[in-house]
């Protein structure tokens, strides 16, 4: 089936997302390698797991000593954002059974961003899958390249691949910015996460700063329900 030129727009926009984050799972597999896991466990991590900010905090406890499961249970918190994400997402794509439980897997920062300017149901899942897809695909083929190259590599931000994420974020977030509610929750987001940098683990600013978002967002719909 051909597809209109708004919807070949998404999905090429989604797939360059996708090559932006996916990109970065070079620096997961090199540092998870270092931190004492092999590449196969680095890679099952990746498959299993997929969602960075987890990764990142488990092999972060273990490389510095920390007990696995303490590791664990900061990538289980870390991920609970994506329940958050889940409520949104789930009433726009629409997928029942089996195939909302494979979309699941996919539900991720970027899949969510993607997803969230659309208004069509086409336009929504067309978003979804192709940037799902493209990182989930991209991130594991970088994690076994990363696991695999090690400490050959050197430090992975020497080559701008940290920068890449984050300006693919904010081209994400620009559009969103269109209401005084959406920019106070871009601002007090963006001010929490900052404050808690320096004394968090990593991942943990980014969860505190979607809960802001998160408890705008219901506020606005309380106003809007009593008006």
């Amino acid at each position: 089936m051909a597809l209109d030129a708004a919807t070949r727009t998404i999905v090429r926009d989604g797939i360059a997302v996708g090559v932006a984050t996916g990109a970065y799972g070079i620096s997961f597999g090199a540092i998870s390698v270092a931190s004492g896991l092999d590449v196969w466990q680095s890679c099952a991590l990746s498959l299993l797991v997929f969602t960075g900010a987890s990764q990142f905090a488990l092999v972060g406890v273990i490389g510095s000593g920390g007990n696995p499961m303490l590791g664990a249970l900061s990538g289980l918190l870390l991920g609970t954002r994506n329940t958050l994400y889940g409520l949104k997402v789930a009433p726009m794509v629409e997928w029942p059974g089996r195939r909302r439980a494979a979309a699941a897997h996919i539900l991720i920062d970027e899949s969510t961003a993607m997803t969230l300017t659309r208004t069509t149901r086409a336009h929504a899942r067309a978003g979804f899958l192709s940037t799902g897809l493209s990182v989930f695909v991209l991130w594991n083929l970088a994690t076994l390249a990363g696991a695999i190259a090690g400490d050959s590599l050197g430090d992975p931000r020497t080559y701008g691949l940290d920068a890449a994420v984050g300006g693919a974020f904010l081209g994400l977030l620009w559009p969103r910015l269109d209401s005084v509610r959406n920019r106070v929750a871009a601002l007090l987001g963006a001010a929490l996460a900052l404050s808690l940098v320096p004394v968090t683990p990593a991942g943990v600013p980014v969860l505190a700063a979607g809960v802001v978002a998160f408890g705008l967002g219901l506020i606005g719909r309380e106003e809007v329900a009593a008006s």
